[in-house]
């Protein structure tokens, strides 16, 4: 049997819990920060035959909170109001809001919510997260370049591409044939709450 003085069973046990106590301990808590509606879009392209319709939704809310100095304790939830959709035309928006597309009046959001985000380089993360289209929800990464940020401020925009399809919103025209591929082009500005905000 070996004999142990405290002293030497008290590092022992020190550096066997060392890696849980490490582990245990809370990341920094990530920032909350509010979004610049006035400096901030979300935009899309959705080609056809005879056009490549550009849209924005009008209306929709955001719940970010950052760490600047690790990007991967940061999180992005955006919500849609579906039937903000606005491509500048009244007849093509209505039917964007139909069934036939986005059936706003039994879905009445469009979702994404983060489960990682991940630096890939200078001033650049991947926001890995689940998008939920038309009651269909899909796990997407959406690429994001840093174009500032500074003293809790800054800006990031970026474009990816989904298939409508694979969320159902799957109407064609043999007239005017669409294609399934929508580009989405998201800018947004935000900050840190001001004190007493």
């Amino acid at each position: 049997m070996f004999a142990f003085s405290a002293t030497r069973r008290l590092t022992v046990a020190t550096l066997i819990a060392l890696p849980t106590l490490i582990a245990a301990r809370p990341l920094p808590d990530a920032k909350p920060h509010v979004v610049d509606k006035a400096h901030s879009e979300i935009n899309f392209v959705a080609d056809s035959r005879m056009l490549s319709a550009h849209g924005f939704f009008g209306k929709w809310d955001a719940d970010v909170k950052l760490d600047a100095a690790n990007w991967s304790n940061s999180t992005v939830s955006i919500t849609i109001d579906a039937a903000s959709i606005n491509t500048r035309n009244d007849q093509r928006d209505n039917h964007l809001r139909s069934a036939d597309f986005f059936d706003v009046a039994k879905h009445p959001t469009i979702t994404f919510k983060s489960v990682s985000v991940k630096s890939t380089g200078a001033n650049a993360v991947a926001i890995t997260g689940d998008l939920t289209v038309r009651g269909t929800t899909k796990r997407i990464v959406v690429p994001a370049n840093l174009v500032f940020y500074e003293q809790g401020t800054g800006r990031f925009r970026g474009t990816f591409t989904i298939d409508r399809l694979q969320y159902g919103v799957s109407y064609d025209s043999k007239l005017n044939p669409i294609q399934k591929d929508v580009q989405v082009q998201w800018d947004i500005a935000l900050s840190e709450p001001k004190a007493g905000n």
